[in-house]
């Protein structure tokens, strides 16, 4: 448990420095009047609303899934109906998505309305064990309402970059009038959103390493999503996904990063390193005093 409870403090720290630069961005603006982080604020949140009103429906759409029978797929609703059973949630909808490229996600704005999506890639290359693995951690992000988190990082940093760009544009705010150093508030413009977007970032690997720790308990078996994760590590790389809009607007709901993540690109991940996943999947096995087949 002392993993989960760093993560959840971490989240509200995380959100906490976000705000923080609203505020900053804001002040800078407003010159001592909301107006403008007011605006900017309830548009972000109508959006995200949307957005998160209908992930489902928009993960489910960009992968081009479709609904899948018991009798198509009966592994998968094995694990599935078993592992919701043991959490005591309702069944989720199943889904797979027709692409080579090895992946799942879960998505949708409760336990009443989750969809669980795997690739018939992911399907051909796990084996059952690992199957499960993967399917504990998309469970949990349904449980822990990190569709929920994701939305509300990714509304605060949508309304700094508006602010943002206000300023770049229009001007905000009388620094000279209020004394204040114009240099500073012209940094503070462009600082802000990547410092968001990095916090943000940080916001989804940090629940990425709770949906492991708490799917692995689900399952009892934290080397099988150890194992799955390897292998994904390995077939992600040889079969990425394009980088259209539609797939990197979900891609931070995927168990692993679809793309290929080099040099730079690996700082603006929404996926913490697989070899640390694996590591910290081991050391909660030991603790757990798991199966040490892989």
């Amino acid at each position: 448990m002392g993993h989960q409870h760093y993560n959840g403090l971490k989240t509200a720290a995380l959100f906490g420095a976000m705000w923080a630069v609203l505020l900053a961005v804001g002040w800078l603006l407003g010159g001592g009047t909301p107006k403008f982080l007011l605006f900017f604020t309830v548009l972000g949140l109508v959006m995200t609303a949307f957005s998160f009103w209908n992930s489902d429906k928009i993960a489910i759409k960009a992968m081009r899934a479709r609904p899948v029978s018991e009798l198509e797929q009966p592994v998968m609703y094995r694990i599935v109906r078993e592992l919701s059973t043991a959490a005591r949630q309702p069944m989720p909808r199943l889904y797979v998505s027709p692409t080579a490229a090895p992946n799942a996600f879960a998505t949708g704005r409760n336990p009443q309305n989750a969809a669980v999506c795997c690739t018939e890639g992911i399907l051909q290359l796990l084996d059952e064990r690992e199957l499960r693995g993967v399917l504990g951690h998309e469970l949990m992000h349904v449980y822990n309402r990190d569709i929920l988190t994701s939305s509300l990082a990714a509304a605060v940093a949508g309304v700094i970059t508006s602010l943002a760009q206000f300023a770049l544009f229009f001007g905000g705010g009388n620094d000279r009038d209020r004394g204040g150093n114009p240099i500073a508030g012209l940094l503070l413009v462009f600082l802000a959103p990547l410092a968001s977007t990095l916090i943000q970032l940080a916001i989804s690997r940090t629940r990425e390493y709770d949906a492991d720790e708490d799917g692995a308990r689900l399952t009892n078996d934290p080397l099988a999503l150890a194992s799955a994760l390897r292998k994904l590590e390995a077939g992600t790389k040889a079969r990425p996904l394009p980088q259209d809009r539609e797939l990197t607007n979900v891609s931070h709901l995927m168990i692993a990063n679809p793309f290929r993540g080099q040099g730079v690109a690996k700082l603006f991940s929404t996926h913490p390193p697989m070899q640390e996943r694996i590591s910290r999947l081991k050391a909660q096995a030991g603790q757990q005093g798991g199966i040490t087949r892989y």
